[in-house]
C-alpha cells in the first residue's frame, strides 16, 4: 500500500505529537463543558467517543483520497464557550445536543455555499501568514515557559533538538521525544494514572431544539468555531502550501469549502452522541503540515493518517488512552509543541514580514493574535485578522492591495 511505503519516522512522531498536544492541552475544557450540562460519567465517555471519532474519520478518509494532511480536530474555544454558556443558561444534555446540531447546520452552509472560502481568499497572504504565526507563537512561548518549572528538562530537549536539526534534521523532533521519555523515566517519573482497559460505549441523548438553545448555545459556537478556529485552520493550509490556488505542479490542493461542509455533516450525525463541533485544525494541523512532518511535502498526509489514526483509537479505547496520554508531564507537552512548531513559526514570519508594503499590517495581526485577547466572545485570531485588514486598507487606500495569493 503507497500509505506504508510513504509513512516514515518523522511523519508517525508528528502525528503521535500532535495527538499528544491536541489532547491534552484542551481535553479539560471538553469534560466541563460536558459537566456543564449535567452529564453522567458515561456520557462524558460518549462524548469521547464521538468527538474522537469524528476527528479520526473527517482527518484520515480525506487525508488517503487527497494524499494531502487534511487535519480536523474539536473546537476548544467551543468548549469554552459552552462551558459557560451551559452553567449561565440551566440547559440539559437534550438541550445541548439539540445545539450541537444546528450548529452543524450552519456550518454545512457555510461549507456548501463557498462563502466563507471565497472571503479568506481575499484576506492578502501576508495577513494570513501573520495570523498563523500568532496562533502558533503561544504555543512556542509555552514550549519555553515550561522551563520555570523544569528547566532540566526543557534544556536537555533543546539540545537534542539543536543537535538533532544538526546530525539528523529529519528525525530532529523523534530524537528529542525519545530523549524526552529517558529523561523523565530516569528523573521524576511519569505521573501516576489510573488506566482502565474496556471499550468505549456510545450514549444516544435525544436533542431537543429550542430559540433559546439556539441563540445562547448554536450560534456563539458557531461564531468561535469559524473566527478561532477555521479561520487560522485555513490560514494554515494556505501557509504550509496545500490550498488549491498555491498547489504546485498542476496538483489541486485541500478543497477548503468541501472539508468545512464534512466537518458540519459529521457534527450533525455524531452529535446526538456527544459530538459539540468538528473544525479544521490549525495548531495539529501545523505540526503535520510542516516541513518537521517530512521533507517531501507529498508524504506529509502520513503524518495526517497517523494522528486521524490514534484518534480513532483513543476513541473506542477512551479510558485506556486517555490513562496513557495523562501521564506525560505538561512541561515536556509543552516543550515538544513549542519545538515541534519552530520550523513553521520561522516560514510564515518570513512570509509575513517579507514585503516593506504589508509588513507593519502584518506585524499588527501577528501581535493581536499573539495577545490572545477575546471581545464579544470572540478569540483573537479574528481580531488579528480585523485589525491587520483594517492596517492595510489604511495604509494602501486607494492603491493597489499587496498580493492575496
Amino acid at each position: 500500500m503507497q500509505f506504508f511505503r510513504d509513512l516514515s519516522l518523522s511523519s508517525f512522531t508528528a502525528g503521535f505529537v500532535a495527538v499528544l498536544v491536541g489532547f491534552t492541552s484542551s481535553i479539560a475544557i471538553v469534560f466541563q463543558a460536558a459537566l456543564a450540562f449535567g452529564a453522567s460519567p458515561a456520557v462524558m465517555a460518549s462524548w469521547m467517543w464521538s468527538i474522537s471519532l469524528g476527528m479520526g474519520l473527517c482527518t484520515v478518509l480525506p487525508s488517503l483520497w487527497l494524499r494531502k494532511p487534511v487535519m480536523v480536530a474539536w473546537s476548544t474555544p467551543g468548549a469554552a464557550v459552552l462551558a459557560s454558556a451551559g452553567l449561565a443558561g440551566n440547559f440539559n444534555m437534550s438541550d445541548a445536543v439539540g445545539a450541537f446540531m444546528m450548529c452543524a447546520v450552519l456550518i454545512v452552509i457555510v461549507g456548501w455555499t463557498g462563502w466563507f472560502e471565497r472571503l479568506m481568499y481575499r484576506i492578502p497572504v501576508a495577513i494570513a501568514s501573520a495570523l498563523l504565526a500568532g496562533a502558533l507563537a503561544r504555543f512556542g512561548l509555552s514550549g519555553f515557559s515550561a522551563a520555570q518549572t523544569a528547566l532540566p528538562l526543557v534544556a536537555v530537549m533543546l539540545l537534542s533538538y539543536l543537535l538533532g536539526k544538526r546530525w539528523l534534521p529529519r528525525y530532529a523532533v523523534p530524537i528529542t521525544l525519545l530523549v524526552a521519555c529517558l529523561w523523565v523515566t530516569a528523573t521524576t517519573g511519569f505521573q501516576p494514572s489510573t488506566i482502565g482497559f474496556g471499550l468505549t460505549e456510545p450514549v444516544w441523548i435525544t436533542p431537543a431544539v429550542s430559540f433559546s438553545a439556539f441563540v445562547s448555545l448554536s450560534l456563539p459556537l458557531f461564531i468561535v468555531t469559524m473566527a478561532s478556529q477555521n479561520l487560522p485552520g485555513v490560514a494554515a493550509i494556505r501557509a504550509c502550501g496545500f490550498d488549491d490556488r498555491r498547489a504546485s505542479g498542476g496538483d489541486s490542493g485541500i478543497p477548503v469549502s468541501r472539508m468545512i461542509t464534512l466537518t458540519g455533516l459529521a457534527t450533525f450525525v455524531l452529535a446526538p452522541f456527544g459530538a459539540f463541533s468538528l473544525n479544521l485544525s490549525a495548531i495539529t494541523a501545523a505540526i503535520c503540515m510542516g516541513p518537521e512532518a517530512h521533507a517531501d511535502p507529498a508524504r506529509r498526509y502520513t503524518a495526517a493518517v497517523t494522528c486521524g489514526a490514534i484518534y480513532i483509537v483513543m476513541g473506542v479505547f477512551g479510558a485506556t488512552i486517555i490513562g496513557v496520554l495523562s501521564a506525560f508531564p505538561k512541561e515536556l507537552v509543552a516543550a515538544i509543541a513549542g519545538l515541534a512548531l519552530l520550523g513553521t513559526i520561522a516560514a510564515a514570519l518570513k512570509v509575513a514580514l517579507d514585503h516593506d508594503s504589508s509588513r507593519e499590517a502584518a506585524l499588527i495581526t501577528f501581535l493581536v493574535t499573539l495577545s490572545g485577547v477575546v471581545l464579544a466572545g470572540i478569540g483573537s485570531a479574528f481580531w488579528g485578522v480585523v485589525a491587520g485588514s483594517l492596517a492595510m486598507a489604511v495604509q494602501h487606500y486607494g492603491g493597489a492591495l499587496p498580493a492575496k495569493t
